[in-house]
């Protein structure tokens, strides 16, 4: 089976990154997400309920508009510490090329402290189909029509 890859480019924006704050990376061979770690010089307090925005210290350039990178929260750092993305994904745009901040929310009634280099989010490369809209006056009926939520089971 062949391997479906593409380049991305990583501009460095802080001089901490490959020092004390690693390049983005697959922590597995099966990781669909590269993990991204808070490039910050002392440590920063999320107090409880409250949020953070943490730099990653990296811009991306994607290789066309085909594709799309999105930033997911990690599952350690979630479940072990309620630490999420306040806007739930990132989406990078190809054309974007300023520094990927994540918003960290604090889920928890305690504050919970973010360390340089800890791996706070994931990267993850998509393929985008961009459409043509076309407004009509009527939908192609399917069985569930327009049954809303939970209509398909609890």
């Amino acid at each position: 089976m062949s391997e479906n890859r593409i380049t991305l480019s990583i501009k460095k924006m802080s001089p901490l990154i490959g020092e004390t704050v690693p390049v983005p990376f697959y922590a597995t061979a099966g990781a669909a997400g590269m993990d991204l770690a808070a490039c910050i010089e002392e440590p920063v307090t999320i107090p409880a309920k409250g949020r953070r925005k943490i730099p990653t210290g990296i811009a991306i350039e994607l290789p066309s508009p085909q594709f799309v990178g999105l930033v997911f929260p990690r599952s350690g750092i979630s479940t072990k510490h309620g630490i999420n993305l306040a806007n739930s994904v990132g989406v990078i745009d190809s054309d974007y090329r300023g520094e990927i901040q994540c918003v960290l929310v604090n889920q928890e009634d305690t504050d919970y402290t973010i360390q340089p280099g800890e791996r706070i989010a994931q990267l993850v490369l998509m393929p985008v189909v961009q459409a043509d809209v076309q407004i009509v006056e009527e939908l192609n009926p399917t069985d569930r029509g327009s049954s809303g939520f939970g209509s398909t089971g609890s």
